[in-house]
């Protein structure tokens, strides 16, 4: 199980960021999640969604460069020592993480971490062996 999750490439200008998020207003697409990457001239947004069908449409449509790759999101207790214990399992399983951003759930006490790595099913079988279950899109929107 694998959540879509939009990269949109952006200029790093002032004013680019603010721009993006503005489409995204305009049209009533609701971010759950954000993670901005920087490099010199560009930067990358890894946004989630309510609805990727409508933002990938509306992204197309406003001229934005953008690519959706399934990563995994997984939901864990929000007390020190959780992240370890995630990082540990993928680590002692040969899978490398490529990257990874989190967010609080609306369930108290909770969060949710966002993994990018090689093999989603690897990763996904290596977690479910100490009970971490990864999450559905709708569990996130909710």
């Amino acid at each position: 199980m694998t959540v879509k999750q939009i990269s949109v490439f952006l200029e790093n200008k002032p004013g680019k960021l603010a721009d993006f998020t503005d489409v995204l207003s305009a049209n009533k697409i609701d971010m759950r999640a954000l993670s901005l990457a920087e490099a010199a001239d560009f930067g990358i947004a890894r946004i989630l969604v309510d609805d990727v069908y409508n933002a990938s449409t509306v992204l197309k449509d406003a001229g934005y460069i953008f690519s959706i790759t399934k990563v995994l999101a997984v939901e864990m207790p929000d007390e020190p020592g959780a992240l370890s214990g995630i990082i540990r399992i993928l680590g002692d399983n040969g899978i490398n993480l490529e990257y990874m951003y989190a967010f609080t759930a609306p369930k108290k006490n909770s969060a949710y971490m966002i993994l990018r790595v090689a093999d989603n099913e690897a990763a996904i079988e290596a977690l479910g062996k100490h009970g971490i279950r990864p999450v559905c899109h709708d569990d996130l929107i909710d």
